[in-house]
């Protein structure tokens, strides 16, 4: 049975989240043969004493461990040579930001399993932060709006010990008759959701949504076929949509004029038609005032989206006629909400919904072997699999 290391997170700024709880050590160090090292942290949502007191061993030294779990980038001087690492590494749209990790772990022949890539058949995400940073998102959008306009007021989640916490905020909240326009289905779009049905959002079809004025705030839940649409046979299928994308156009030009807050949570790659261009900013009928653009690529599917904001500060405009960045909330701008690492504002919580699926989908599979843990294994010895050799420039140059 293998040797789990829990390393301390290393890039800056620190996130405080784990890819297993205390109490999840607890439950694996009863009830399997696995063994844990934990290597201590200060930044951690748990401290070191809850995982001493799981049973856990606290020990800075890892190099006993075969698999090391993370959850950002490993920093290049933390790898350790020839040993098998689970984290999220952001290498797999050859992100330029961390060539040099990749890089790194090439020479030190380390063995690579990217938790983004953990799919089902169907193409499924298996394992995420996704829905917490739908939650946080939807609340820091909504937030936004209500600075914006003077209309209503909510505070700050990270300052909610949990997330039952955060929705005791919301008792006797009454929002004002606005129109949000969601995007996505997956965990993302499921967490902006799940705040749109706690603070009573109706949801809205898309041809009324589009076509009539409501009394009452309402939401507009968009998936592929409602955003996307086959150039010249004017039809959706989802594995032709994502084997062709550049044959699509998308359809999301028509919700602009109804739309006062854009929540959104799509998956986006450069083939992959953007929801408007930037330009559409500038045109009297574009209505949304306030963008939180959750799944945060820059310049991305919200060509607005001029990069990342900060937990602290996570706002900032763009001003409708130059497109460049600005203080939020003024009269001649939008206001985008880009944060990536939402659900650090939740960490206890996200950090349990991630260790859950941890343990049912991916360490079992782990062991065993399986065709999931193959598919998402990106570097096999510091060499790149048959499934990622499009990285070879990426990685050996």
């Amino acid at each position: 049975m293998p040797v789990i290391g829990l390393i301390r997170e290393g890039k800056v700024p620190a996130d405080n989240r784990v890819a297993l709880t205390p109490a999840q050590c607890r439950w694996l160090l009863k009830n399997t043969d696995f063994k844990i090292f934990v290597q201590p942290s200060s930044t951690r949502c748990f401290s070191d004493n809850e995982y001493e007191r799981s049973g856990a061993v606290l020990q800075e030294d890892l190099s006993n461990c075969d698999l090391l779990l993370g959850i950002k980038e490993v920093p290049v001087n933390m790898l350790l040579a020839n040993k098998t690492y689970m984290f999220f590494s952001h290498t797999k749209k050859m992100q330029p930001y961390n060539q040099k990790l990749m890089q790194a772990m090439v020479e030190k022949k380390i063995t690579l399993i990217d938790y983004e890539c953990l799919e089902h058949e169907d193409g499924q995400r298996i394992i995420g932060f996704g829905f917490f940073a739908g939650i946080v998102g939807a609340h820091n959008g909504l937030m936004a709006y209500g600075e914006r306009t003077g209309a209503y007021k909510l505070g700050r989640v990270y300052k909610q010990k949990d997330y039952l916490e955060l929705i005791h905020t919301y008792f006797g909240l009454k929002l004002p008759p606005v129109k949000i326009a969601v995007t996505g289905s997956g965990r993302v779009a499921h967490g902006i959701l799940e705040i749109m049905n706690i603070v009573d959002v109706q949801e809205v079809e898309p041809d009324e949504y589009l076509s009539k004025t409501f009394s009452y705030p309402v939401y507009v839940h968009l998936k592929g076929a409602d955003l996307y649409t086959h150039k010249e046979k004017r039809t959706y299928t989802r594995d032709d949509f994502h084997a062709n994308p550049q044959a699509y156009e998308c359809l999301f030009r028509s919700y602009i004029s109804q739309t006062d807050i854009l929540m959104n949570g799509i998956y986006w790659d450069t083939a992959i038609p953007r929801l408007f261009e930037a330009d559409d900013v500038k045109a009297e009928d574009f209505r949304i005032q306030t963008i939180a653009d959750i799944t945060d690529d820059a310049h991305g599917s919200i060509p607005v989206n001029l990069g990342d904001c900060s937990i602290d500060d996570p706002v900032y405009g763009v001003d409708k006629s130059t497109l460049q960045r600005t203080a939020p909330y003024l009269k001649t701008s939008i206001d985008i909400m880009a944060v990536g690492n939402l659900p650090n504002e939740l960490p206890r919580d996200a950090s349990r919904f991630f260790g859950e699926q941890l343990i049912k989908h991916v360490l079992n599979d782990y062991i065993k072997g399986s065709i999931v843990i193959d598919n998402a294994t990106i570097l096999k010895d510091g060499k790149l699999t048959p499934g990622f050799k499009y990285l070879s420039d990426y990685a050996y140059s």
